[in-house]
């Protein structure tokens, strides 16, 4: 060894920076404090399921993601951009509709319940947000929402209306919905639990699907085993705080914090039920 010598170690390539950075995050309804300060990125192409009791803060904050509930305190950047709100000197201030408008077209966001507009088709319910929101041309948003409609195995629907399909059909075409506007973060908030349970795996198919192709998500979810199946991490909420979070075979098979322990095995018990 030459003296004084030191060895070299090879340079690794920095990890992505995260598509969601979430910092600080605290949501208060009058008295009643729901997010008590959430630290939680996600990088491009993770899957990231979060589960917990009811009334743990989940679905809040994924609203929060999306600007549909204002931050109390605490601030979300979508790929590396603030959202909602930017720097005036010194202070924070709202940002203009359009903008928001612009921020918020790079979220999807398919909701518990489907949303669609009962008096618009289809595929009428799939351009709508293309067109109207993203100006894109009538054609290219209908030959857009075809393709969609297909992947999700509804392009035999195109010309009904949402009272004539089932539940698990009206949330597909939600997702196409979603899907239409491009976005580069999808946001799944419990979107099986007003299924049936024999419609609950259609959808989950659908989100398997996306989750393959190596969408971006973050998935609100009382489905155990399909968190475990797609998600690169889990995340486990409580009382308005993050309790644990880790890859899925360690969290569901061997989780650290007694909340979690307690929280999964009340919610495997039941499945287990007969």
């Amino acid at each position: 060894m030459i003296p004084n010598a030191t060895l070299s170690t090879p340079t690794l390539p920095d990890p992505a920076p995260p598509l969601v950075r979430i910092a600080g995050l605290h949501k208060s309804f009058g008295a009643l404090d729901v997010l008590k300060g959430i630290d939680l990125d996600v990088r491009p192409g993770e899957k990231v399921s979060i589960i917990g009791p009811s009334g743990s803060g989940k679905t809040t904050m994924l609203r929060c993601v999306n600007f549909i509930e204002r931050p109390t305190r605490g601030q979300i950047h979508i790929d590396g951009e603030l959202l909602g709100q930017k720097r005036v000197g010194e202070a924070l201030v709202d940002v203009d509709d359009r903008t928001l408008a612009r921020q918020r077209a790079g979220i999807g966001m398919v909701f518990q319940r489907f949303n669609l507009f009962p008096h618009l088709s289809v595929l009428r319910n799939v351009t709508v947000g293309p067109i109207k929101v993203g100006r894109v041309p009538a054609a290219e948003a209908e030959a857009r929402a075809l393709d969609l409609l297909d992947k999700v195995g509804l392009a035999s629907k195109r010309d009904s209306y949402p009272e004539q399909l089932s539940g698990g059909q009206q949330q597909r075409v939600a997702i196409a919905r979603a899907l239409a506007m491009r976005p580069k973060l999808m946001l799944f908030d419990e979107a099986t639990s007003a299924l049936d349970p024999e419609l609950v795996g259609e959808v989950l198919g659908v989100m398997a699907g996306l989750a393959a192709e190596g969408m971006t998500m973050m998935i609100v979810t009382h489905e155990m085993q399909f968190a475990e199946d797609v998600s690169d991490r889990v995340v486990f909420m409580d009382g308005g705080v993050v309790v644990e979070e880790g890859p899925p075979a360690r969290l569901f098979h061997a989780p650290e914090h007694p909340r979690t322990r307690a929280f999964l095995s009340a919610v495997l018990d039941k499945r287990r039920a007969p």
